[in-house]
């Protein structure tokens, strides 16, 4: 079944204000008559925040299955239609649906739902807070989920583990034509190189050390080039066969401008080994070798920002990603491809690991989504004619803490270490912007050299 736009309502966001079912009421009644409005807000006392009563537009519609007169179909364009001349007004629809998304109106005399205005939602439009988005990224998924799935079926991925839809996306769009590379981590761990002697890919895969995953895809590239065969060199790895132990071949392999496309997918520590402490752990964080105890409160040094080190390699192209925000992901992975074509290409994936970071597994989209939102995680992109490009606005994060106690590795922070980690976000936060106003003709030394160690030294004094 194909994907379909959607109205997504975040309740966090409604303050209750009112304003899209005014607009609701303005498109569909020309009376001014509430009972026409299609969304409804009513105040959950219990949960103490704003609910909404609104046509989902279901995949697998109870409206339609309970209607005895097939007046209810879902149509190709996602949008749950109502049919007059087969409506028969018994109701049973208001009944089916559990979210309050279709009713009777007594000025119309039948039901009525929401048809999304056309592709063009009024009470989205009117909604300021942010609480109504239309999520119109189904034809993205549609369009790449049409290309063939070059792993194989039955990856053994923890439950709720987002890193295998980093894996399959991505090879989709990259194609066939690729040689994969992926050291030691989560990724081979869950078979994509195989086992028993079949592949896990239907792609050349091979399984590098955690040294020498950039230096290997430099031979085979530049080996396919003497041949006169265009290939891409593409790289799955983790934080630390990136940012660790491979980080002298990914920094030599970047220095020299290799044709190579690397995609990390950063979990913060080596969790297919039992979840240690890597470069990219958050400051704070729980692991196996940094427990919290009577003494031992967790890592005691801030994360490696891999993403900006390899931007003072001068790359073609670094950006930074996340599987909560899909189209943004997509747009980066074309770029990066298309730039792994004139040099060595970087895209960095936050992923959130279910189990070194003690969080549910459904769980995982809204902990990275909470990650960008607070500005834990920056989504940005640098291209080396462009400079570096703010994918999202930072000026309005929401505090650190709703990202924190989503998951169980901070479970222990006291009030100063939480306050160090909310300064080094507005740190990093402030990098960037002061990165993003520069021209790129300014040059990366100048950067190094004047705005990274005042960003920094918030601990040290130095």
């Amino acid at each position: 079944m194909s994907a379909t736009p959607t109205i997504a309502f975040d309740a966090a966001r409604c303050d209750g204000c009112g304003d899209c079912m005014k607009a609701c009421i303005r498109a569909k009644s020309a009376e001014g008559d509430a009972a026409q409005s299609r969304i409804r807000i009513a105040r959950d006392d219990d949960g103490g925040r704003w609910g909404v009563a609104q046509c989902r537009q279901c995949g697998d519609p109870r409206c339609a299955s309970v209607c005895p007169a097939a007046a209810l179909a879902k149509g190709d364009d996602g949008i749950v239609a109502w049919d007059a001349e087969r409506c028969v007004n018994c109701l049973l629809c208001t009944a089916g649906c559990i979210y309050g998304g279709i009713a009777f109106s007594p000025a119309e005399g039948h039901v009525v739902k929401c048809d999304q205005c056309a592709g063009a939602p009024q009470c989205v439009s009117a909604c300021t807070r942010g609480a109504l988005r239309y999520v119109n990224a189904a034809k993205l998924y549609n369009r790449w989920g049409e290309l063939e799935d070059l792993f194989v079926p039955g990856l053994g991925g923890c439950q709720g583990c987002n890193t295998e839809l980093i894996m399959r996306h991505t090879l989709r769009r990259v194609g066939p034509n690729t040689v994969l590379a992926t050291p030691p981590g989560c990724i081979p761990g869950m078979g994509s190189v195989g086992y028993n002697g079949m592949l896990g890919c239907k792609v050349p895969v091979f399984h590098p050390l955690l040294t020498n995953t950039a230096s290997m895809l430099t031979g085979i590239r530049r080996q396919y080039r003497r041949k006169g065969r265009k290939v891409t060199a593409l790289a799955l790895a983790g934080d630390g066969g990136a940012g660790d132990v491979g980080f002298q071949s990914l920094s030599g392999a970047a220095e020299r401008g290799e044709q190579i496309l690397f995609v990390c997918v950063d979990n913060e520590g080596y969790m297919n080994t039992g979840a240690q402490r890597s470069g990219s752990t958050t400051y704070g964080a729980w692991t196996a070798t940094t427990p919290v105890g009577e003494t031992g409160r967790g890592k005691t040094q801030d994360a490696k920002n891999l993403p900006l080190l390899m931007m003072w390699h001068g790359c073609e192209y670094v950006a930074t990603a996340s599987t909560a925000f899909m189209e943004d992901f997509y747009a980066k992975l074309e770029a990066a491809l298309d730039a792994s074509e004139r040099g060595f290409a970087y895209l960095h994936l936050y992923s959130p690991c279910t189990s070194g970071w003690r969080f549910p597994s459904a769980s995982n989209i809204e902990v990275a989504r909470k990650a960008v939102e607070t500005n834990f995680a920056l989504l940005w992109e640098y291209r080396r004619d462009r400079g570096l490009r703010l994918s999202r606005d930072i000026d309005h994060p929401a505090p650190v803490t709703e990202y924190l106690e989503l998951l169980g590795k901070f479970r222990h922070l006291d009030a100063a270490q939480t306050a160090h980690i909310q300064r080094h976000v507005a740190a990093q936060a402030q990098v960037l912007r002061d990165l993003a106003g520069m021209h790129p003709d300014d040059g990366l030394s100048h950067c190094c050299s004047s705005i990274v160690p005042q960003a920094v030294r918030h601990e040290t004094g130095g």
